[in-house]
């Protein structure tokens, strides 16, 4: 049996992004024996996939760590093929500690080394350009059924609302007392999602605050009952397109959603709406542009 390594750490959005390549290796290498290198914080969501046999968490030990970096070399041993979906620069030095196996990223001197171009892709087709190097031909519209449950305890229509980000990127929110406006308009009940520490956003938006109350299997669980998600560029938005939820995400100029917006389960563009400060997106056009 071959055995085959990826390596994906990324940030929330990155990883449902890399959905789609996921499942291109796994049907592409029916027979293999797969591991997935990642983060312990998506342990367990990408367990609950049926693209991997082996899930790795790599601890990221500093170069002067002598005894992590062995564990790490033990880990990255032994592949007939890996994918490196992280192409950083980290990873693409974990080529040498692999043992310069055949390999699909950025690393010098590999054997399928992505185009100089695809800096200039979104995310998605950047995998894409990737994987077709390493002889996968496409990407397949992955099965998402391992994430999609019944909603118990939710109104049979209800939007969900994202109104965080990252907590060191405060431009990229849209105000909460404009979403609390935008939540009167939808003449249905609002759910409102993310971290514990964007509790306070709840609070001045209103509905129903799960913030802080889910994992990602169990924030899956609530976007695939949604009639409507509406939310900043922040990681649960792009669960959501990738669910098929109808979407809109709001973007300020911190991000470009021509490289980094959700993407629909076919790869299609959910709605997007652009401003320099998300402070003067008009409510009023928030609610015009609703899918």
């Amino acid at each position: 049996m071959s055995r085959i390594l990826v390596i994906r750490h990324g940030a929330f959005g990155d990883i449902v992004l890399s959905f789609p390549a996921m499942a291109a290796i796994r049907a592409h290498h029916p027979g293999a024996e797969i591991t997935l290198l990642t983060t312990k914080l998506y342990t367990p969501l990408l367990s609950a996939s049926p693209w991997f046999d082996r899930i790795e968490v790599d601890t990221k030990p500093e170069w002067w760590n002598l005894p992590g970096l062995l564990r790490l070399r033990r880990q990255l041993r032994g592949f007939g093929m890996v994918y490196d979906l992280q192409t950083s620069g980290r990873s693409s030095r974990y080529f040498a500690l692999a043992g310069r196996p055949p390999w699909s990223g950025i690393a010098p001197g590999c054997q399928f080394p992505d185009d100089p171009s695809r800096e200039t892709l979104h995310t998605r087709e950047r995998l894409e350009q990737q994987l077709r190097i390493a002889g996968i031909a496409s990407l397949p519209q992955p099965d998402l059924s391992w994430l999609a449950s019944p909603v118990p305890d939710l109104p049979p229509r209800y939007a969900v609302l994202v109104p965080g980000a990252a907590p060191h990127r405060p431009e990229k929110r849209f105000p909460p007392e404009k979403f609390r406006e935008v939540a009167a308009g939808l003449g249905m009940p609002v759910v409102i999602v993310g971290t514990a520490g964007e509790k306070p956003l709840a609070q001045i938006i209103g509905g129903l605050d799960l913030t802080g109350k889910t994992d990602f299997l169990q924030l899956a669980t609530i976007f695939h009952g949604a009639t409507l998600a509406i939310g900043n560029d922040t990681g649960p938005m792009h669960l959501a397109a990738a669910l098929g939820v109808p979407c809109l995400s709001l973007f300020s100029a911190a991000s470009n959603p021509a490289l980094t917006a959700p993407r629909m389960p076919d790869g299609a563009w959910p709605i997007t709406l652009r401003r320099k400060s998300l402070a003067d997106l008009p409510v009023a056009q928030v609610l015009a542009a609703l899918p």
